[in-house]
């Protein structure tokens, strides 16, 4: 069974500001930025639980996204990435940011998604968010 139709339902419902429709597709015990290190960016902060994930959509809120294109899909067994060109400013220094970044996503025997992680480069994140 393909992983694929509820990624872009993901993606979708994200365009729509749908927060709880994300949840849905998550295990209650998901593990948000899997396998990462804390650079102390926000929205990037490691944890587990849905709890934690509706944390990491307020955490957006710091942030103008003018542009958040997904430009490819590509699943391959129990995961999906997708590739996203991503535009943005911090709010608070009004630095822009500009990347292709991806989204590592993997499910569960369930269906649902278990670990999530941001691929990006968050050094521009960082200093953006340093005002540099």
């Amino acid at each position: 069974m393909s992983n694929l139709p509820t990624i872009q339902s993901v993606y979708e419902a994200f365009g729509r500001g749908d927060v709880p429709a994300i949840l849905e597709t998550l295990d209650d015990d998901v593990s948000w930025e899997h396998d990462t290190v804390d650079h102390g960016i926000p929205w990037f902060k490691p944890g587990r639980g849905k709890d934690h994930v509706g944390s990491f959509f307020q955490s957006l809120a710091a942030l103008d996204i003018t542009n958040f294109e997904v430009r490819n899909l590509f699943e391959s067994g129990d995961q999906v990435m997708a590739l996203v060109w991503f535009e943005g400013t911090v709010k608070d220094t009004g630095k822009g940011v500009k990347m292709q970044e991806a989204h590592l996503w993997s499910f569960n025997d369930t269906g649902k998604v278990a670990t999530f992680a941001h691929i990006a480069d968050t050094h521009q994140f960082v200093t953006a968010l340093q005002g540099a």
